[in-house]
């Protein structure tokens, strides 16, 4: 937008927003006049109980439904385009009561996170899901877990819809068993407190496919084709790498549900994803396993490694009711943090 107008919010004098408005209606629809003393506006956007004054210089006025008249013979609703990128820590519209309920809510969010945190860190992968009701945790699984494959040369690739970084965490907790993280970037802080082991990639395609061939020589391994966190109803477009390095895939579709707090930021700390998803009072995860993928499905009948990708990414979408999308990390980052969304080594 070349220009912006609004009423301006109420500063206290130790530079805290205290949730008031300078100016009154009549404040607003001045400063709008002032922009157009030359030409009148083309078109003015309006719910039917508006008051503002300045609606009343536009050519035009519209007020929801919004109907196109594009074609006299086929008139269409207008609708907003779907969010897809967003950014910020909370969940709900902080209005002045739920403001207060998040404030008074923190001190023991931060004490529950920590007991959490700590728990999971310090107990054995199989007793975790014992404990986790006990804190308030609940994860909900779906479809039959592949049983471990002893003696094989190659373990199963376990390919995860990229919700927020526990993903592959809560995947080893249903598993009862560490099983080690592909991850494009993320802050050491998240790989020290991370309770199994983690694979950085360079994103340098030669050297990620050695490393993640290696990987799976020694067992099984989980990947997020996404390379990173999506949290409204949309799949990002899947790289195709994981497809050409194996031909044992398994889809799972992994999706959550939090009260308070998101546990994805681009423009923040990614260092209290975690933290902030454990200050949920109840946070809650599904995991739904898919069948492996049949011979015919991978590149091993042919198909090109970006066809494999795409599949599996309509299965998944299909799994969790979500819309598959072509945006990438890159995509994401650009409009939410100005960057290619690459994390420093030495970043915490």
């Amino acid at each position: 937008a070349d220009e912006v107008v609004g009423s301006e919010l109420v500063v206290n004098r130790f530079g805290f927003a205290t949730g008031l408005v300078n100016g009154d209606i009549g404040f607003v629809s001045s400063k709008v006049a002032k922009l157009f003393v030359e030409d009148e506006p083309s078109l003015g956007l309006r719910r039917a109980t508006s008051s503002f004054q300045f609606f009343s210089i536009c050519k035009e006025q519209m007020h929801p439904p919004l109907i196109t008249d594009e074609n006299c013979h086929d008139h269409q609703l207008l609708r907003p385009l779907p969010v897809i990128f967003h950014d910020g820590r909370l969940v709900m519209r902080p209005t002045p009561s739920t403001a207060l309920l998040i404030l008074s809510w923190m001190p023991l969010g931060i004490l529950l996170a920590t007991i959490r945190i700590i728990i999971g860190v310090m107990l054995p992968m199989r007793i975790i899901p014992y404990v986790t009701p006990l804190f308030g945790g609940k994860i909900i699984v779906k479809g039959k877990p592949p049983s471990p494959i002893s003696g094989s040369n190659s373990g199963v690739l376990f390919v995860c819809t990229h919700r927020t970084l526990m993903d592959p965490v809560v995947l080893s907790t249903v598993l009862m068993r560490k099983i080690p993280a592909v991850t494009y970037s993320i802050s050491r802080l998240s790989e020290i407190l991370s309770p199994i082991p983690t694979v950085r990639l360079t994103r340098i395609r030669e050297v990620d496919a050695q490393k993640i061939k290696h990987e799976l020589s020694k067992g099984d391994l989980v990947v997020c084709p996404e390379g990173t966190t999506c949290r409204e109803p949309f799949l990002l477009r899947f790289s195709g790498l994981f497809a050409e390095l194996t031909d044992r895939i398994v889809p799972v579709a992994m999706n959550y549900r939090v009260g308070f707090f998101h546990a994805t930021t681009a423009s923040g700390w990614k260092a209290l994803d975690p933290i902030f998803f454990f200050m949920n009072p109840r946070p809650v995860y599904e995991v739904t396993f898919l069948n492996q993928l049949p011979a015919e499905a991978t590149c091993s009948s042919g198909k090109s490694p970006h066809d494999v990708a795409n599949y599996v990414q309509r299965i998944l979408a299909a799994t969790l009711g979500f819309e598959c999308t072509n945006f990438t990390r890159k995509d994401k980052y650009r409009v939410l943090a100005g960057n290619d969304g690459t994390v420093s080594c030495a970043s915490l």
